[in-house]
């Protein structure tokens, strides 16, 4: 237990520079590590409150970059109606069903990030599907709490500079999390208990931030991107194998 504990605390610390240095990537590192020790439910319910205070953070700090106001209308609407659905099946669904989803998410990120990774999608086309991307994302993110083979792949596949990439990205986690948050309390996924260790989990994660703002500045993306492409084939192999065992 206790070596959970720390190895969660490490992982939240990790997504913290990871998150600092390109504005994402937090629930694709921290969300398999909690669900391989306490079940997917716990690792959703615990990573809520980071994911509201870091995006509300990053979301006011790169505001001057945001992206034209339709645009975020339509992204911050279709997550947040997909994060109410999401949570819903996150109730719904068996423990092996969902630790399989998470795997089979996370696989599907990294082959597609292996398979494209000079991919562009144009903004005239972005700007047609950025509702739906919005909607499978919050989906993903309420049911699984991992979004990023659609939310990260969409926007970065947009080719933004790292502040728009930084300010968008934030701005749709944290739409999604201010439904999720009510949503899991409601559903009795987030109780009392679970949200002082979602609030716990706020101090490696704000802690590592800063490392990965100066990284940033000497380390290229990509370095950060194959490092975690390493990371999520591992966790995803064992929670694929934690799901069928």
């Amino acid at each position: 237990m206790e070596e959970g504990l720390l190895l969660i605390a490490l992982a939240f610390a990790a997504g913290g520079v990871l998150k600092g240095a390109i504005g994402a990537g937090v629930p694709v590192i921290v969300v398999p590590i909690m669900a391989l020790y306490h079940g997917v439910p716990f690792a959703v319910a615990v990573f809520a409150l980071p994911s509201l205070l870091s995006n509300g953070w990053q979301g006011w700090h790169y505001r001057a970059h945001l992206l034209p106001a339709r645009f975020l209308i339509l992204l911050t609407l279709g997550a947040g109606l997909g994060a109410a659905i999401g949570s819903v099946l996150l109730a719904a669904l068996s423990g092996p069903v969902l630790m399989g989803t998470v795997a089979g998410m996370t696989l599907a990120y990294v082959a597609f990030r292996f398979a494209r990774p000079h991919w562009v999608l144009e903004r005239h086309v972005a700007d047609r599907l950025v509702m739906p991307a919005g909607l499978v994302a919050g989906v993903m993110q309420g049911a699984a709490g991992i979004s990023a083979p659609v939310s990260i792949t969409f926007i970065s596949a947009m080719r933004l500079p790292r502040e728009a990439f930084i300010a968008t990205i934030s701005v749709l986690f944290l739409a999604m999390s201010m439904v999720q948050i009510p949503a899991l309390w409601s559903l009795g996924i987030l109780t009392p208990d679970r949200l002082m260790l979602s609030l716990a989990a706020c101090v490696p994660l704000f802690g590592g931030m800063p490392v990965g703002n100066v990284l940033a500045r000497y380390m290229a993306r990509e370095t950060f991107d194959r490092i975690v492409m390493a990371l999520l084939v591992v966790i995803a192999v064992r929670l694929a194998w934690a799901a069928v065992a």
